[in-house]
């Protein structure tokens, strides 16, 4: 057992992996490659992991991969272990980020990676696309280089860099990548492999959607929107904002445009995004012959723990609606949802009821947002995602379809499977699209059939300032699911509860916002056992207000909590209850001229601090600040054991 997780996964029947080394291409008859994949994640051949997927869709078109994964990026040697590849070298950071996978809110290495062999840290380099690339360049200078992922899909303009606290060039430009691949990827790598197979030169694969390529001057014949160069953004925060609008509004595949940014005398330049995926190919992607668990090579190391989650859940669809601002789902996988088909997700679970170590438990049927199945509108697969209005905020669009009728079928049948004893809904509900539809009894049935005890939920913060920033919807929306949630299981006499999920020191957040969420959490007599800092990824709405302390959209200005002791302040008070936050909620509560919430009142948060009576000596503090204890604490302070007790609170 690793990490609570019993590491002897097997692989499916028939299916088998993509060649790792030297030995495995010979196993095959392989002389050469025509792909070297190379990636920051251990290799887990599984379709919720964006390598496994890319190599399943080349292999399928009848080309021969190979996967590096998590090389030593400190010499070239692994890279040259399975030789030149015919075609190309792909490269990607992996499922995450690199950075936002090896570092915590407060810039703190990570202790674990579930991506990694055993979960151990320190398998991968910061900016793993680029340090990848280096490596490659070494090798071959001549060899077609590509990348893709969500690393290269949310650094592709120039963007803030939080780690480095800085802006930085676009990773096309740092990685010196010939292609750069945005989004989620399968229609742009099927068309970049037929072009080089044709003999077609990298440098002129220009016309590709979904992709970016480097240029000296811009494209001619084609309406071209020119963004604010890096140089500008780098220097001017204004700029910076306005080159993130203008480049965030041409996101959608049926009206977004070309878009280029100069980075010295060289253009970046970005073709419209790849067209939405038909539900067949869906179904092809989701069908292709993987393994679904991780190479046999990490057994020794106790496997990799990211196979848990997903090992027995089915991805329905792609893409979310919600556009809440401190999420670049929109910039990755789009607005448009892009659904498979019942057919194809009931003999994906039918293959899970045959895995051995199937319990009977399928753990989610989902997406980004589980409930967003369908399109949010008729118009979206024709005409594209409204440029300039969201879905659902700040209150759902008269066009809004909130409808569970197809998500409920789905739901019936896989829990009518033989084999299959419960069914889950685990990656997330969005609870306003669930109380817009008036024509489903989505939520009898979700409380009926696919909670297991505790519903996890994202309200995020309740302070109408805040969730106006977020883009999500008021407080008033959450309390009225609160009650309907706890209604419905009441009529159905089931014992189940929320877990709401919230961030602090979000951009537009005050300590008075903070304040009024602490609030809140005393209301209903909650305390989150873990509190999310708000870390500036690149790639999102938010970020871009981190650093600029503008919204884009609007141009107006917005507080943004920067300092260690304001996100320190903000974070302590959501967790008020925890004995060692009692003074910094002190500090932040008198900082927020809140002190009414300081005493021994119901509705205070903390008791105040302890100040010696006059004339009364206080303990002096040891060394480090710490107070002393045991006989010597009360003979000096002249406190009993009750008084010190209720003291302490």
């Amino acid at each position: 057992m690793t990490n609570g997780i019993n590491m002897a996964v097997p692989p499916v029947p028939g299916s088998v992996f993509f060649p790792v080394c030297r030995e495995d291409m010979t196993e095959r008859g392989w002389a050469e490659l025509d792909f070297l994949l190379v990636s920051g994640d251990a290799y887990v051949d599984h379709p919720s992991f964006g390598p496994a997927v890319i190599a399943r869709v080349l292999e399928s078109c009848g080309y021969r991969v190979g996967i590096l994964p998590q090389p030593d990026w400190r010499t070239k040697d692994a890279f040259l272990a399975m030789g030149r590849p015919r075609l190309a070298v792909l490269v990607t950071a992996g499922n995450l980020d690199s950075m936002l996978n090896k570092f915590t809110a407060s810039k703190k290495n990570r202790s674990d990676d579930s991506y990694s062999p055993g979960g151990k840290s320190g398998h991968r380099p910061d900016r793993a696309t680029i340090a990848y690339c280096s490596r490659v360049k070494e090798c071959w200078k001549d060899v077609p280089l590509v990348i893709g992922g969500v690393e290269a899909s949310l650094r592709r303009f120039a963007h803030y860099d939080y780690w480095s606290d800085e802006v930085r060039r676009s990773v096309l430009f740092d990685s010196q990548a010939d292609i750069l691949v945005y989004g989620m990827g399968e229609k742009q790598i099927r068309e970049i492999a037929d072009l080089l197979d044709r003999g077609v030169p990298a440098g002129n694969i220009r016309s590709v959607r979904g992709t970016m390529y480097r240029a000296p001057s811009l494209p001619e014949k084609i309406r071209v929107m020119e963004v604010p160069s890096f140089e500008e953004a780098a220097a001017d925060r204004v700029k910076f904002a306005e080159a993130f609008r203008l480049q965030y509004l041409e996101q959608d595949p049926f009206h977004g445009r070309t878009v280029a940014q100069r980075h010295g005398t060289t253009f970046v330049i970005q073709n419209p995004p790849a067209l939405p995926l038909s539900e067949k190919e869906m179904d092809d992607v989701y069908g292709l012959p993987y393994t679904r668990t991780y190479h046999p090579m990490y057994e020794k190391d106790g496997g990799v723990p990211a196979i848990k989650e997903v090992r027995f859940s089915l991805v329905s669809h792609r893409g979310c609606f919600g556009s809440c601002s401190f999420c670049a789902i929109h910039s990755h996988q789009g607005r448009i949802i892009q659904s498979r088909s019942h057919d194809s997700l009931l003999s994906e679970a039918k293959l899970l009821t045959t895995l051995p170590d199937f319990k009977g438990y399928i753990h989610d049927v989902g997406g980004p947002t589980a409930n967003f199945r369908i399109p949010s509108c008729s118009e979206q697969l024709e005409r594209g995602a409204c440029r300039n209005r969201q879905c659902l905020f700040p209150s759902p669009c008269p066009k809004l379809r909130a409808d569970h009728r197809d998500y409920l079928e789905l739901l019936r049948k896989l829990r009518s499977l033989p084999g299959v004893k419960k069914v889950f809904i685990r990656s997330g509900i969005r609870f306003d699209y669930l109380l817009a539809d008036k024509k489903t009894p989505f939520l009898e049935e979700l409380c009926a059939h696919h909670v297991s005890g505790q519903l996890k939920i994202a309200p995020e913060h309740v302070s109408s300032d805040v969730l106006r920033v977020m883009g999500k919807p008021g407080r008033e929306v959450y309390e009225r699911f609160m009650e309907a949630f706890r209604g419905m299981n009441t009529r159905l006499g089931k014992k189940q509860y929320l877990v709401p999920y919230f961030i602090s020191s979000h951009p537009g957040a005050e300590l008075k916002d903070a304040v009024e969420l602490a609030e809140f959490l005393r209301d209903i007599r909650f305390q989150p056992e873990q509190v999310q800092d708000f870390i500036p990824a690149p790639g999102s709405p938010a970020t871009c207000i981190y650093w600029t302390g503008i919204d884009p959209m609007t141009g107006e200005p917005v507080h943004v909590p920067k300092s260690r002791e304001e996100r320190k302040m903000q974070r302590a008070l959501l967790q008020y209850r925890e004995p060692r936050n009692r003074e910094t909620v002190i500090r932040a509560l008198e900082a927020a001229g809140r002190s009414d919430l300081i005493g021994e009142g119901p509705l205070c948060l903390v008791r105040p601090q302890h100040r010696p009576e006059r004339g009364k000596m206080s303990a002096p503090l040891l060394p480090g600040g710490k107070k002393p204890g045991g006989r010597f604490q009360k003979r000096r302070s002249g406190l009993g054991k009750k008084d010190r007790c209720k003291d302490q609170g």
